[in-house]
């Protein structure tokens, strides 16, 4: 039976929706680039369309006559907040019936945080993405869409995720104070890179510009050739078509964003700068990766990006204290970064260091935080645009937000000067450890194991820096009862364990 748009009563009718359900669940910096700020298009004040139900801000309720919530029954008195995690355990059919009895509730069952966990749960076999996750997942055309009048319901919980998918951001990203500025470079030698920069946000101009791959890829080339195979974005797994339609058509305050580690197997790309046909390679300046050392049994270390513009990533530190290099090939990322030893405003960081939490959307961040953060001391920003590569020292928190369409690749490394940073995370925070495979038991004394027999001075310079951090750490207790000088042990002659010895892996 084909869903009816509206009814004769002029009443979304629940009992036809529910119908099609019943069949399916970042020397001498150079601060110029090949773009400018202006390049990036203008942000349009009055840019923020109406709600489509005409929903409006909770504010608003305190000078209306009427309030549509005063008629949803026992759910009237339910904070909106409240409301909405009751509706996410109902399931589709229970949403759609709910949704028939009165406006409010018509709005309340339409929230597309719903919908979206009800796809991502249980996807409709070979689907077609039409526009918003309630309408893929009835397979509802959108012209069978009901939009029924909801102007006098006054809610934040349903208009803000509205207001901050449609604010323009671009604005954040512009006049950016010179104290802030990420410096920009034109390359850098491998020397220089561990003299100076690896505890340093930088972009590099070139060495981009010199992969194969650059220039030639575009959503539209990539399209053209796998354009059927899944990739990764965020809890699904679609074909690269479906996930283009879906980018290109969503009004989602957090689009989901492409994310995929197994894109070089299913491109069948060849990586390294010794390969004949290589694709790309990470960026030489950066030397040696010594996770490397690894093996098959690294984890996780490079990534497909494919975002529009209003994607990206809120504040995060990158998996087991390692740095990155991220290099976009079409479009603009803007990146908003701070040292470890700064406290972000807006974000949680746990206990142990290892978890960072931010609980807002990138818009609503912006919105509320940017303006503090900005003037928060420690405070890097900049926008790396195409053919630029920017460089992300360990342990430093950032966000970044897609001003445009972008395709990017992205790599994370544990650089020479940084292997203590490594070493520290694998053997004290092993609850956040992550990306290795299940059969890897022990990561630090793995990575103890393999660098001491390919890099045995780098793994003793490592280990004589996380004995002295960790003697920094100690209280006096535990330095009266440690029973030896740990400087007359070093001098004395180096030694370390390989995972054999429980007390030497400590």
């Amino acid at each position: 039976m084909a869903p009816s748009a509206v009814p004769v009563d002029g009443y979304p009718s629940a009992h036809d929706e529910a119908d099609v359900l019943r069949p399916v669940k970042r020397l001498k910096t150079d601060l110029t680039h090949s773009r400018t700020e202006s390049q990036l298009g203008e942000d349009v004040p009055d840019a923020i369309p109406p709600h489509p139900l005409g929903v409006k801000p909770l504010g608003n309720a305190y000078t209306a006559k009427t309030n549509l919530k005063t008629s949803a029954g026992s759910f009237r008195s339910l904070p909106d907040e409240l409301l909405i995690h009751l509706l996410d355990r109902l399931e589709a059919i229970d949403l759609l019936k709910l949704g028939g009895t009165c406006k409010a509730l018509y709005a309340f069952t339409r929230f597309e945080d719903l919908w979206k966990t009800l796809f991502v749960e249980s996807p409709p076999p070979n689907f077609t993405w039409r526009g918003t996750w309630r309408s893929t997942y009835l397979c509802l055309p959108s012209d069978l869409e009901s939009r029924i009048s909801c102007a006098d319901l006054f809610s934040d919980v349903l208009h803000r995720p509205f207001y901050c998918a449609h604010v323009p951001l671009k604005s954040y990203a512009t006049n950016i104070p010179s104290q802030n500025a990420i410096p920009r470079l034109p390359d850098l030698t491998p020397e220089e890179f561990s003299a100076d920069w690896t505890n340093t946000p930088f972009i590099l101009t070139s060495p981009v510009k010199q992969w194969p791959i650059y220039g030639t890829w575009t959503t539209t080339s990539l399209l053209r050739t796998y354009s059927s195979v899944p990739f990764r974005a965020e809890a699904v797994d679609w074909p690269l078509a479906t996930y283009v339609s879906y980018m290109r058509n969503n009004t989602d305050e957090s689009p989901l964003y492409l994310f995929d580690r197994s894109f070089a197997s299913k491109m069948s790309l060849t990586i390294g700068p010794d390969a004949p046909d290589a694709s790309y390679w990470p960026p030489s300046c950066f030397g040696d990766d010594l996770f490397d050392v690894l093996g098959a049994q690294r984890p996780d270390s490079r990534w497909l990006i494919i975002g529009p513009a209003r994607s990206g990533s809120t504040f995060h530190k990158d998996p087991n204290a390692t740095s990155a290099w991220n290099a976009v090939l079409t479009g603009a990322k803007y990146w908003l970064m701070f040292p470890p030893s700064v406290e972000v405003p807006g974000v949680f960081v746990s206990a142990d260091g290892g978890e960072v939490t931010s609980p807002l959307s990138i818009a609503e961040y912006l919105l509320s935080f940017h303006a503090l953060a900005r003037r928060t001391p420690g405070c890097r920003e900049g926008v790396c645009w195409a053919g630029e590569v920017l460089h992300v020292p360990s342990g430093w928190f950032h966000l970044v937000l897609n001003l445009e369409e972008s395709i990017a690749l992205t790599g994370n490394f544990v650089p020479r000067a940084r292997v203590v940073d490594a070493l520290g995370f694998l053997r004290d925070q092993g609850q956040n450890v992550s990306g290795f495979k299940d059969d890897v038991k022990d990561p630090y004394g793995l990575f103890v194991e393999r660098l001491g027999e390919k890099y045995p001075e780098v793994l003793e310079e490592g280990l004589r820096e996380l004995e002295k951090r960790s003697k920094g750490k100690r209280g006096k207790w535990e330095e009266l009862v440690k029973g030896y000088d740990a400087d007359d042990a070093v001098d004395g002659g180096f030694s370390f364990g390989f995972g054999g010895d429980e007390e030497d892996a400590e």
